[in-house]
């Protein structure tokens, strides 16, 4: 399924958008890790639908270089 994602609404430091299992769309920055831990993060927004009607788990779009 092909989607435009009009990446001039996106926050300057997301890297991906998605879809959730709920219908809901995010912009996801690129992750962090945690000093001194195992394990990162990746802050989220909430984010346009841009129209997606597909299954969510085929949702992600990287922000194009």
């Amino acid at each position: 399924m092909l989607i435009f994602i009009d990446w001039k609404k996106a926050p300057k430091e997301a890297r991906w958008w998605a879809m959730d299992a709920d219908g809901n769309a995010h912009w996801y920055m690129a992750p962090n890790f945690i000093a001194r831990t195992d394990f990162w993060f990746a802050g989220e927004m909430p984010a346009p639908t841009f129209g997606f009607d597909g299954h969510w788990k085929e949702s992600l779009v990287e922000r194009p270089a």
